[in-house]
């Protein structure tokens, strides 16, 4: 998937489902249901159980959404994760060696940056765009609305603090997307295997933010 493809579907879905599951079936259901709810895009976090065959499952059963991979911390991760079927890559920092890597294999990296110097040197490896995290740390929707004047020309998915009550704002601030983990799957509703109701909570989120 190009970058263009990417960008767009970004521009057009809105929000990424992060998915960090200890157990392997505990995060198949996960996704089927974000998936029933409307989220197309979906991260398996690479910690997750059995991450590699979640991806390829996935892959196989939703074939109207994009699946891919996060919290990749070196090249070896990359590569196990390109031939998973990963369709887009996250990782927490910035690192040149991985941003190319994507780069060659067609797939669109997204690293996790903060600083200015940080998220300019990730778009000029040749990164997709930027994931901006923990942005609950360094002042949340103030500080992506702080980014849009010197950076506002370069496409940022704030993760860590977004959640269903401000990921909206998020959105007006300027960020192309956002990213939602433990909002969209609180533990209550997880452990009853209450997965109408994480259904329920995509819903929410996609009639919040799809279209901007």
């Amino acid at each position: 998937m190009s970058n263009q493809s990417w960008l767009a579907q970004l521009q057009q879905d809105r929000g990424i489902a992060v998915i960090r599951a200890h157990q392997y079936h505990e995060g198949y259901l996960m996704a089927l249901s974000v998936a029933a709810g409307g989220i197309s895009l979906i991260e398996i976090t690479w910690n997750s159980d059995r991450a590699p065959e979640l991806i390829h499952q996935l892959r196989g059963e939703l074939p109207h959404c994009r699946i891919g991979t996060g919290t990749l911390l070196n090249l070896a991760q990359l590569r196990e994760a390109v031939d998973a079927g990963a369709q887009f890559l996250f990782t927490p920092h910035v690192d040149i060696t991985l941003i190319r890597a994507a780069e060659e294999a067609d797939i669109p990296i997204v690293p996790g940056a903060l600083s200015p110097t940080e998220i300019i040197a990730a778009m000029n490896a040749g990164a997709s765009c930027v994931k901006v995290f923990p942005i609950q740390a360094v002042g949340g929707v103030n500080y992506i609305k702080a980014l849009q004047g010197p950076l506002g020309h370069i496409p940022l998915i704030p993760t860590g603090g977004v959640n269903l009550g401000n990921a909206k704002e998020f959105i007006k601030a300027g960020a192309i997307a956002v990213g939602l983990s433990g909002d969209l799957f609180p533990k209550a509703l997880v452990e009853a295997g209450n997965w109408d109701g994480i259904t329920q909570l995509a819903k929410n989120l996609r009639e919040q933010i799809a279209n901007g």
